[in-house]
């Protein structure tokens, strides 16, 4: 199995929401760009969110736009062995050092899980911060979660209250 890295985190001392992804799939790590594949939803949805069409930016664009709205980036995996893109397949993961970002950001209001593995792996991580952050589950934006669209959309809407 192939060890994959994670990208560093778009944030900066603004960001009030910080999104968290498990581990960047084979498309995004081709490209060195966060959710590149082009089914992934993620850039929809936030955009959907936020009331700006992310979608239709190129990237640079696309994450000015979420530094703008005080979002950040980043996933709780720092690296693992795995074979393609699914979540399942994440083998031997070190985390990221998600305290000592969380700690960093004075303005961070809210911290969302893209998906149910950076749920698991990003709570346990976190577990002494839920009191001074709300925690929010969003189901995953990968193509590989086939809940419905605007069922997604529902759910990650819940952010634009931050």
């Amino acid at each position: 199995m192939t060890l994959k890295r994670c990208f560093p985190p778009v944030v900066d001392a603004n960001t009030r929401v910080l999104i968290l992804g498990s581990l960047p799939g084979e498309a995004s790590l081709a490209r060195g760009q966060y959710y590149a594949h082009r089914l992934n939803q993620f850039w929809r949805l936030v955009g959907d969110t936020i009331g700006v069409d992310l979608a239709s930016l190129d990237y640079d664009a696309r994450l000015q736009a979420l530094r703008a709205h005080r979002i950040g980036l980043w996933d709780v995996v720092a690296e693992a062995r795995r074979e393609g893109s699914l979540d399942s397949n994440i083998r031997g993961h070190a985390g990221n050092d998600l305290v000592g970002l969380v700690e960093s950001l004075p303005g961070l209001a809210v911290i969302a899980f893209n998906g149910g593995a950076a749920a698991r792996i990003g709570i346990k991580a976190l577990a002494h911060h839920a009191d001074r952050h709300r925690l929010v589950m969003l189901p995953s934006s990968s193509p590989a979660y086939t809940l419905a669209y605007a069922q997604k959309l529902r759910a990650w809407r819940s952010l634009a209250e931050a």
